[in-house]
C-alpha cells in the first residue's frame, strides 16, 4: 500500500500528494481560476466584438461588413489568448503548443493555397471596398447586382435574377467595372436622318424630346451635334446625363420617344437600301 502511495503519477507528483488536502485545494483553485478565465474571456471577446461592430452602426458612412469582419477577428484573438492563460493556470508550458500550432498552420496553409487565396482576396475587397452590396458591377466576365461579399466568394444577382458565385481571387484579380459607383451617368445615342431632312428642325425635335424628360439633366451640359455623314444618313451624336439608377430605362425610353417625334415631325429615318440594275 505504501509503495502504491509513493508511485509518481504526473510531473513528480505522487498519489500520496494527490490525496492531500493541500493538493486538492490547489487543484480546485486552478479549476476555479480556469473557469473564471474562460468566462471572462468570452465576456471580453463578445464585448470587444460588439464595440467594433457598433462603430459602423453609430457612423453610417462606415462599412458594416468591414467592421463585422474586424470584430470577429478581435473576438478570436482574445479567445486564443484566453486558452493560453487557462493552460498556464494548470502549469502546462504553452511554448511548445504554440510551435506545434504554427507548424500545423503552415502545413494547412500549403494544402489550402487556393482557398486561402480567396480569403486573402476577400480581405482586400472588404478593406478597400471597390463595390458594396446593391451595386451593379461587371467582373470576371459576369455582371449583376452585388448580393453578398464574404471572405471566400462574392455573390451576384444577374439581370435575369440568376445567382452567380465568383471566387474572390477571380474578383480581385480582374478588372472591376462598377456602374453604381457614381450618382450620375452619361447616356449616349446616335440618331440618323435622311440627307433631304432639315437638319436644324431635326436637331430641335431631338433636343426638345429628350430634354422634356424629367430624368434629363442640364448639368453637365447636354451635347447635340452632327458627327457623321454616313452612307445612308446624317448622324446626330447625343449625350445627356441622368441618374445612375435611371440609366438603362432612360436610354431605352428616349430611343422610342425620339423615333416617334421624328415621325410626327416628318423627318425621315433612313435605312440601307439596295438598287438592282438589270444589265440585259
Amino acid at each position: 500500500m505504501q509503495e502504491l502511495m509513493n508511485t509518481e503519477i504526473w510531473n513528480g507528483t505522487t498519489l500520496a500528494d494527490v490525496l492531500t488536502l493541500e493538493f486538492l485545494a490547489s487543484l480546485a483553485g486552478s479549476v476555479v481560476g480556469a473557469l473564471a478565465l474562460v468566462l471572462g474571456g468570452f465576456i471580453v471577446a463578445s464585448w470587444a466584438r460588439n464595440r467594433v461592430i457598433g462603430l459602423s452602426r453609430r457612423y453610417k458612412r462606415l462599412d458594416g461588413t468591414l467592421f463585422s469582419f474586424l470584430g470577429n477577428i478581435l473576438r478570436y484573438v482574445i479567445l486564443a489568448f484566453t486558452a493560453l492563460f487557462v493552460l498556464n493556470t494548470f502549469g502546462i508550458q504553452t511554448t511548445s503548443i504554440v510551435a506545434v500550432i504554427g507548424a500545423a498552420g503552415l502545413a494547412i496553409g500549403l494544402a489550402l493555397q487556393g482557398t486561402l487565396s480567396n480569403v486573402a482576396a476577400g480581405v482586400m475587397i472588404i478593406l478597400f471596398r471597390p463595390f458594396k452590396n446593391g451595386d451593379f458591377v461587371e467582373v470576371a466576365g459576369q455582371s449583376g447586382t452585388v448580393q453578398e461579399i464574404s471572405l471566400n466568394f462574392t455573390e451576384l444577382s444577374s439581370v435575369g435574377n440568376v445567382q452567380v458565385i465568383i471566387p474572390n481571387s477571380q474578383v480581385w484579380g480582374n478588372v472591376i467595372v462598377n456602374y453604381s459607383a457614381y450618382d450620375t451617368r452619361r447616356a449616349e445615342w446616335v440618331f440618323g436622318v435622311s440627307y433631304d431632312a432639315d437638319l436644324k428642325k431635326a436637331e430641335t425635335i431631338i433636343r426638345d424630346t429628350i430634354m422634356a424628360d424629367p430624368r434629363s439633366r442640364t448639368d453637365p451640359a447636354p451635347f447635340f451635334q452632327v458627327n457623321n455623314l454616313g452612307d445612308f444618313s446624317v448622324d446626330f451624336l447625343v449625350r445627356v446625363w441622368c441618374a445612375s439608377g435611371d440609366y438603362f430605362q432612360y436610354q431605352a425610353d428616349m430611343k422610342r420617344a425620339v423615333k416617334e417625334a421624328l415621325d410626327a415631325g416628318g423627318i425621315d429615318i433612313p435605312f440601307p437600301t439596295r438598287t438592282m440594275i438589270n444589265a440585259a
